[in-house]
This record gives structure tokens, sequence and C-alpha cells, in this order.
């Protein structure tokens, strides 16, 4: 047979055997049984009733149905050579009410889950905090309410004592940001706050919980790998000129930087005059509880930015050039396809010397992916990974600290407000009838593990 990666300019073997090779998935995207075995309301349960919110008013209730199929699915990670999975607990699953009661069933399922993954050869990497939120919580101000900090540790020490005795690695929190920029100031996620005054705390609330939930783990699990994920994007300025310059320098601390340095011990990036309204919710003491020493980041590309000033635009004067305006290829999402994106992040997040280790812990591409005589063809998505791999390699090969690489994602998903329009996953799904079709990039990913 003719090999699917014959003509790919590396293989595996050149980055290393200590390289982590991986595929990345959330239980708000892959679950379903949302309402299942004592399972609480999550804010993504209350959010997708409200019409207009999700497009086509699509709902996660079922997703891809993990929830009853996860042992297929960990049968297919398997069979695609795929040594690490990496997925998320559902808070809510785990305390239906946010603290409290524990729901035995929601912890029986995961152990099901992680035995499996250790029967099939397969290990588990969890994620505490993928954006579900219990809706309990949220009614009492949610991540606005400086309570959450102690909500959150509670959690984190049910999870580390339930699942500790077999899981080595965990990342705390899933790109803070995105979180709190969409659904505490855009409004755009759940649970849909908006404005300044539901963002700043969530912010800080957000930085102290992920250092409080590392110190967590690391009292019940001292010889646990703990670690925690923040989405970034590679920014550049629409031009040379010094306004546009120093809008670039504001949107690359706004999104690559206001929640990575307190937790490294530099405070929050200074460039950023509307953090001062934050000053409120800092209290004495506060500088060093942001803090916490992991044992690796999780950094999570897809894109570049390209920034112009903009007067108009509160609070940060800067606005993006969008990727369609700007005539350069885009994936499902209006995202520009530009693999130098993940080397120059890499290369800016290695200048950090707190960095201990850097894993990519999501990379992918969303593609309109069509079945054809039971085949789903899909050679954007190859290209697109091979290239971004490519440029993991440059930078690996020039000293970078990166060591692993995990794509997103499994299964295509539920795609939070995008509803299941958009295709990341290596798998394609028939969400009528949940068949799957391994792609011809999951092809692609297993040849290049083998």
């Amino acid at each position: 047979m003719k090999s699917i990666i014959q003509d790919t300019p590396f293989t595996k073997q050149l980055f290393g055997d200590d390289f982590t090779w991986g595929v990345s998935t959330a239980a708000v995207q892959i679950e379903g049984a949302h309402d299942a075995e004592g399972k609480g309301e999550s804010i993504w349960d209350v959010f997708t009733t409200s019409k207009g919110k999700i497009k086509n008013n699509h709902h996660h209730y079922t997703a891809t149905d993990f929830y009853n199929r996860y042992e297929a699915d960990i049968d297919l990670i398997k069979q695609l050579n795929i040594p690490n999975f990496r997925f998320s607990i559902a808070w809510a699953r785990i305390l239906p009410n946010g603290t409290g009661a524990v729901n035995q069933a929601g912890i029986d399922f995961y152990n099901r889950v992680i035995d499996y993954c250790l029967q099939q050869g397969v290990e588990p990497w969890l994620t505490l905090y993928h954006w579900d939120l219990p809706h309990a919580l949220e009614l009492q101000g949610g991540w606005i309410n400086r309570a959450i900090v102690d909500w959150f540790a509670e959690y984190v020490a049910v999870c580390a004592n339930a699942f500790g005795d077999r899981v080595k690695h965990w990342m705390v929190m899933n790109e803070p940001a995105v979180f709190t920029g969409a659904g505490y100031f855009f409004g755009i996620h759940a649970p849909g706050r908006s404005g300044i005054k539901n963002f700043l705390p969530a912010i800080h609330h957000a930085v102290l919980s992920m250092a409080e939930g590392g110190r967590v783990l690391r009292s019940v699990l001292p010889l646990a790998d703990i670690g925690t994920t923040f989405s970034c994007s590679y920014i550049e300025p629409y031009s040379d000129k010094p306004k546009d310059i120093a809008a670039a320098i504001r949107v690359d601390a706004l999104l690559n930087r206001l929640f990575i340095e307190p937790v490294l011990g530099l405070g929050y990036p200074a460039e950023l005059s509307v953090l001062k309204g934050m000053e409120k919710y800092i209290l004495p003491g506060d500088e060093d509880k942001l803090q916490f020493d992991f044992d690796f980041i999780g950094l999570q590309n897809y894109t570049r930015e390209i920034v112009k000033y903009s007067f108009f635009t509160p609070y940060i004067q800067a606005s993006l050039v969008k990727a369609e305006k700007r005539q350069v290829p885009v994936t499902a999402m209006g995202w520009e396809v530009y693999p130098a994106s993940i080397y120059h992040i890499l290369k800016k997040y290695e200048k950090y010397p707190q960095i201990k280790k850097i894993y990519l812990t999501e990379s992918g591409a969303a593609f309109p992916d069509d079945v054809t005589e039971g085949k789903v063809d899909d050679p954007q998505r190859v290209a697109y990974l091979q290239n971004y791999l490519q440029q993991v390699l440059k930078a690996k090969d020039e000293g970078c600290k990166v060591s692993g690489y995990f794509i997103w994602t499994l299964t295509d998903n539920f795609e939070w407000a995008e509803g299941y329009n958009p295709r990341f996953g290596i798998i394609y799904v028939d969400f009528e009838t949940q068949q799957r079709i391994v792609k011809a990039s999951g092809q692609w990913y297993a040849e290049l593990l083998k």
C-alpha cells in the first residue's frame, strides 16, 4: 500500500524518542448525557437553551455520545497509534452543585474511562476545568465571586483523590483568556455575562484559582506532572506605524500575557491600562497567591492575528484585521492558515525562564468534510498538520523546550457557539447516526506514529 506520508519531509523520529504525541478533547464537546446519573446543570446546559446563542440552535445534550461510546472511541485512539489522550472532567458530573455532595456515579464514569485507557495502553491526561462551570455556582456569581477559589480547590481535591492513583498528568485549566473573555466580557459563550465589570473580577479569580488548583494537586499528589494551558495567537502589527505597533503590543498583552505572567510571578501586564480597574479585587497577599511553579505549560495555537490602531475600540484602542479581508488562506472558522505562527509562539514563550517544559496541547483546523463512498478525504487538514509540525520541529531544533504535540481534536464535535458546523476532528462523526469514519488525516497521524 502506498504510504499517505511518503512525501512528508519529517518523521516521528526527528522529534526524539521522548517527544509526547496525543489528541485532545473536552467534556462538553463530546460526552453528551448532560443530565445522566446525577450530573448537575452546567452553565453550558443553561446557555444552549437560550434561543440564538448557538448557531442553528444546536445543543450538546448528545454531542458525540462519548459517555456511552467511550470504549469504542478509545479503541480508535489505540488503532490510530495515539499514545496519549487528553480529556476533561465535567465539574457538575462530580459535584452537581459545584460543592458539597459528591456524585459517585460521576466518579465511577471517569474511573471507567481512565481504566479503559490504561487497559488499551493509552495514557490519560486530565484537564480539570474546560469551561463547564456548575450552574449552581454561576447563580452565586460564578467567576466574579471570589469564593470560587475555594469552590475550585474543593473540586480539584475531590478529583485528585479519586483519580490520582492512576493519572500522572494534570492540567488545571483550559484557556482562561477564552472562557473569561467570551463568557464574561463579550457574552458569546456561557454564562453570557458581558462588560468590564464582569471581566475584571473573572480574570483575577481565574488566575487565583489556577494557582490554587496547582497547589492542591501538589499537596495531594506530590509526584504528579502538573500543568495548565493557555490560548496563544501570534500577533503582528498591520503596518510599521507607531500606533499600529503599540496596538499590537496591547493585544499581545491581552491575548498572550494576561494570564501566564501573574502565574509566573511577573504580575499583570503593565501595558493594559484597563486593568487598573482590577485593583479593587486584589487583596493583600494576592501577589503570592497568583503564583505557582507548574511542571509544564500547555500552549494552544491555531493562527496569527494582524492588529491595527482603532480609536473607537474601547479599553484597548486596537482591532483585528480579519483574515478574509487580507486574502489569505483560511479555515472553516475564518482563521488564517499560517504555520509559522506556532514557531513564533514557541520562541516567544521560550523567553520565559520560569517555564520548565512546553507541550502544544491543542493544534488543528476545521475544514469542510464530506463522505464519499464511505471515506473522508481531507487534504487541507493533512497539509495543515504537516506544515505546523514542520514549524514545531524547526523550533525544537533551535533549542526550544517543546516536549509534545496534541491534535485538536479526536472526533468532530460540538464546537461551542458554532454548534456542529465546524469539523475539527481527525475522525468524522455523522451526528444523526453517531457513525465514526477515520479521515485521511487520522490515517496520516496513525502512520506518523506507527
